[in-house]
């Protein structure tokens, strides 16, 4: 609770610098518009995600590892694909992770850093994974949960995580 209350005042005064410095920049801030976390994902929608996600991955012959966390942060489901990356099974649950506590694709935060100015405070936070790669899971208006991918380029990785993601709204 207090790592969660410190990054959220570190945020708010990221955000506020942000503005000052430049008002275009704030892309971390959180907003009223941020879906609430829900119920967790259950394992048969893991289960629908991880196959669509596998399936993507597989269509495009990219190694990587699957990570699906539920709206707690438990990890409900992980995948590893033969030949990928060892370093990718911790990177795709930081991806997960990050999505899931920021409530925002992790790519979000990716940019901030890129930004520069106030956006390289994120830098000094731990435990997050700010690379593209890690979505939230929102069905209803409600996250939840997060997958995250990695062992391939960070936008190939989010098109697998997309199509997890997308494989539970239709």
């Amino acid at each position: 609770m207090f790592r969660m209350f410190a990054l959220a005042c570190a945020l708010a005064l990221s955000a506020g610098s942000a503005l000052a410095q430049a008002p275009a920049q704030a892309p971390v801030a959180p907003s009223a518009a941020s879906p609430p976390h829900g119920p967790p994902i259950t394992l048969d929608q893991a289960k629908r995600a991880m196959a669509a996600a596998e399936l993507e991955a597989a269509k495009n012959s990219w190694q990587v590892a699957i990570t699906i966390l539920d709206s707690g942060g438990n990890m409900i489901m992980f995948h590893r694909v033969d030949n990928a990356q060892l370093s990718a099974t911790t990177v795709s649950e930081g991806k997960a992770r990050t999505a899931l506590e920021f409530k925002r694709p992790s790519k979000a935060l990716d940019d901030a850093i890129a930004a520069g100015g106030a956006g390289m405070r994120l830098l000094a936070l731990k435990a997050i994974t700010p690379i593209e790669g890690g979505l939230p899971v929102v069905v209803d208006g409600k996250i939840i949960g997060a997958i995250g991918v990695s062992g391939s380029l960070s936008s190939q990785d989010a098109q697998i995580a997309k199509a997890g993601v997308d494989a539970l709204n239709r």
